[in-house]
């Protein structure tokens, strides 16, 4: 549509206005003029047609623009000529007068040939962006700047040629017809402010079409730089153009595939150190391999389940759940602080053991913070060390080591809490044996509102049969086996 309106607004132009550069064409009819004209450019805008299919079909991306415009500009030309050639052999027009509508034809052809381009550029860039395909950037290029000059030269040109023309043609029409100069200049003003604003509206148009292509380059460009710096690294610019803009969107794509290398290093770091951690905790605690895979999983089905509740949506984010989940197995590495004679003492520990195996929640936050304090506030450590010290925090207040209460309690300590009790319950101990889940349940219930948050209990009794599952996958028994093999 916006081509069709090029070439029925350039056939219009030429019909009215042609006669005002070309004098010997006023020896014809205005309407067999007319006629010419618009034969020419219906003539040529199919053969646009027809063309413009084979582009988009036989070309490769990077040259289907270079080629619309020069399909565009190469139809102009030829229009010219073929009025040109047309009148010369059928009605004898000097050459002179035909050589004129060539120009004007030419001159009509930069700027819709460029805007024509633009569009078509700027479909494409949709087109390949909705298919996630890039162009690929192989070879030279012209630089939008080269370009810029370019076609502002040429254009100037071009432009200047025609009021040139024009001017030579009102001249000589005022020395024919001794006409008075009030009355020739005010002719040659309109005639050259009409010419004048044909241009100026062609060249604006020319401008806008290009503004909307360079807004569209930065959006995308912005748009994923903002979600970068959001943290996310699974975006994408499109690559749709063979430009510094093209150059642009590939360079920042390395760069965000150049970070996501880098994170996930630092992610396979940040696991090592964590199991290593944990496994340091293992040698000293027998009891503590199982029970670090199933707190690990009942701390995730407790926080996933928790996403949708209103008070926890905000914070609960993929990313912090994942940072639960891996941050978990470090609750009780403070154990390797308490003495073998505590910590392997086959039987129930007395007051004074008690209140030192409760340190351990203090000896694993200060561990855990000095190496914290290394890799920065914003370490996934800082996650792990609030799961160290609070987790034995109860929601009433009376739990140890701080006595805090509700939700002075970090999330991440009452997750544990109710995690660690649940495992601690279903499972033999050297002082215990082992509860059902039914039992535990109870005991859980029980709690509700003093030792555990009422709302992670709620979650709990949603999660049941995922809390089930879990214990059976990492039974002791079955943990150690596989262990052993």
């Amino acid at each position: 549509m916006r081509a069709l309106v090029h070439y029925l607004v350039a056939a219009f132009l030429l019909s009215v206005y042609g006669g005002q550069v070309c004098p010997c064409i006023d020896v014809l009819a205005m309407g067999y003029w007319s006629a010419q004209v618009v034969l020419a450019f219906a003539l040529a805008f199919t053969t646009r047609w027809l063309l413009q299919g084979l582009i988009a079909v036989r070309s490769s991306p990077t040259q289907q623009v270079c080629l619309q415009f020069f399909l565009d500009l190469g139809l102009f030309f030829a229009t010219g000529w073929v009025l040109f050639l047309y009148n010369l052999l059928v009605w004898h027009l000097p050459w002179e007068s035909g050589l004129k509508m060539v120009l004007g034809c030419t001159t009509l052809g930069i700027f819709v040939s460029t805007d024509l381009a633009l569009e078509w550029q700027r479909r494409l860039s949709i087109r390949l962006a909705a298919e996630g395909r890039d162009l690929e950037l192989k070879g030279s290029y012209l630089s939008l700047p080269g370009k810029f000059v370019l076609a502002t030269i040429l254009g100037g040109l071009l432009v200047t040629g025609f009021l040139l023309l024009l001017v030579a043609r009102e001249i000589g029409w005022i020395a024919e017809q001794e006409v008075q100069p009030a009355e020739a200049l005010k002719v040659v003003l309109i005639e050259t402010v009409i010419v004048v604003g044909v241009f100026l509206a062609e060249a604006i148009n020319v401008i806008l079409s290009f503004s909307k292509n360079l807004r569209m380059a930065f959006e995308r460009e912005n748009r994923v730089l903002q979600e970068v710096n959001r943290g996310d690294l699974s975006c994408h610019v499109p690559v749709t153009t063979k430009d510094e803009f093209g150059e642009m969107a590939f360079r920042t794509n390395q760069m965000i595939i150049s970070l996501s290398k880098q994170r996930q290093e630092l992610q396979r770091t940040q696991d090592a150190t964590i199991l290593s951690l944990a496994s340091l905790a293992e040698t000293r605690d027998n009891e503590t391999g199982g029970h670090i895979l199933r707190t690990q999983g009942y701390v995730r089905a407790l926080a996933r389940h928790l996403k949708q509740h209103p008070d926890f949506a905000d914070y609960l984010t993929d990313e912090v759940i994942d940072l639960l989940y891996k941050s978990a197995p470090l609750h009780d590495v403070g154990k390797v602080g308490v003495p073998d004679a505590i910590l392997l003492k086959p039987a129930r520990l007395n007051a004074q053991e008690c209140e030192e195996m409760k340190r351990h929640t203090i000896y694993g936050r200060d561990a855990l913070r000095k190496s914290a304090k290394v890799l920065g506030d914003t370490s996934f450590l800082s996650l792990a060390q609030e799961i160290a010290y609070t987790h034995h925090e109860k929601w009433d207040g009376s739990g140890y080591p701080g006595g805090l209460a509700g939700d002075d309690i970090p999330l991440s300590g009452r997750l544990m809490a109710l995690a660690d009790v649940y495992d601690a319950l279903i499972n033999k101990r050297v002082y215990k044996k082992a509860f059902s889940h039914q039992q535990a349940r109870e005991i859980i219930i029980e709690g509700r509102g003093g030792h555990f948050d009422p709302r992670i209990v709620d979650a709990f009794l949603e999660q049941e049969e995922v809390f089930k599952q879990i214990a059976q996958d990492f039974h002791d028994e079955k943990f150690h086996a596989e262990k052993a093999a």
